[in-house]
């Protein structure tokens, strides 16, 4: 049985003030360095036996603070980053509502291709889905720790879960520094044990942008 555990980033200024990130490379603002530093250990305790991240900074850092305890090195991967959100990428919701008003409602009603430049959900969970399977393979039997971002790893999970778009829309968000469990063994492949796992904080908990 190989243990998968997707970790979301901690928080950043952008996730406070509703600003969309995607692939903008966005550093932990001080709250999400101490929830990096607070879920730590709750992981460490799992004996991961290889840590992945995101090349981007909130997630490669939030993954530092797990190597810190376990003396692992952090690869990075760069299909382990956000969805690309296109043209709404620094600006915030509100912002992107009034710019982009039928693209906003089609992303808002869960279309999985709404326009603006905006990765499609088909091409983010094949990107996540195949840097997760990779992941895993580095510690078949044993228990990795993905670092990624919220979009991202939802739509990752689905794929590797054969779940339509549809079905997703129902899982909610990770919260910041929370993660979800994978197990996968060659009788019943992959199924999902717990999600939105992690420490209660003081963070507004946002969608994944």
């Amino acid at each position: 049985m190989t243990r998968l555990i997707i970790w979301r980033h901690g928080n950043t200024d952008w996730n406070a003030a509703s600003r969309v990130q995607g692939q903008t490379d966005v550093p932990l603002n001080d709250l999400g360095r101490e929830q990096a530093h607070a879920a730590a250990p709750v992981l460490a305790a799992l004996r991961p036996d290889a840590i992945v991240a995101s090349d981007l900074r909130r997630a490669a850092d939030t993954a530092a603070a797990l190597a810190a305890l376990t003396g692992l090195p952090v690869r990075t991967d760069a299909r382990l980053r956000e969805r690309h959100f296109g043209q709404w990428q620094g600006l915030t919701l509100t912002e992107a509502a009034e710019r982009f008003p039928d693209e906003y409602a089609r992303w808002r009603a869960g279309d999985p291709d709404p326009g603006a430049d905006i990765e499609s959900l088909h091409d983010l969970g094949e990107r996540l889905g195949a840097a997760f399977r990779d992941a895993a393979g580095l510690a078949t039997g044993g228990t990795v720790v993905v670092t990624t971002h919220g979009g991202g790893a939802r739509q990752g999970v689905g794929h590797l879960l054969g779940w339509d778009h549809t079905v997703l829309r129902s899982l909610g968000s990770l919260a910041n520094c929370h993660w979800t469990e994978l197990r996968h063994n060659d009788v019943r492949g992959w199924n999902l044990r717990a999600h939105n796992v992690g420490l209660v904080t003081q963070a507004a908990l946002t969608d994944a942008v």
